[in-house]
C-alpha cells in the first residue's frame, strides 16, 4: 500500500477535467495506487515515472516514490503534451529538491 500524495500544480490539473467518465477513470487509478496497484507504469530517467491511461487522449500522470511508501504526484497531461509536462515535472522536482 502506498500514501499519495498530490503536488498543487497535479491537483489542480485533475479538478480541471470536466469529463466526467475520465476524470472518475483517473481518481480511480490513484485509488489502485493507493492500494498497491500501480498499473501500467514506465520508469523515466531521474526515478520520475509515468502512469500510462491508454484510453481518450493518452492520460499520462507523474510521480516520484519516496521510501517505498509515499508516492508523490507531480504533474499530468496527454499524450499530445508529453514532453513539455515531462520538462514542467522535472522543474517541479528541482524546485522540491531545494
Amino acid at each position: 500500500m502506498y500514501k499519495v500524495l498530490q503536488t498543487k500544480e497535479f491537483a489542480n490539473w485533475l479538478s480541471q477535467i470536466k469529463d466526467l467518465p475520465t476524470y472518475i477513470r483517473l481518481s480511480r487509478r490513484l485509488d489502485k495506487a493507493r492500494l498497491g496497484n500501480l498499473g501500467d507504469v514506465k520508469s523515466l530517467s531521474g526515478g520520475l515515472f509515468e502512469m500510462r491511461e491508454h484510453f481518450g487522449a493518452g492520460w499520462r500522470m507523474y510521480f516520484v516514490k519516496q521510501e517505498n511508501l509515499i508516492i508523490l504526484m507531480l504533474g499530468a497531461g496527454d499524450k499530445s503534451t508529453q514532453t513539455a509536462d515531462i520538462k514542467n515535472i522535472r522543474q517541479i522536482i528541482k524546485r522540491l529538491e531545494d
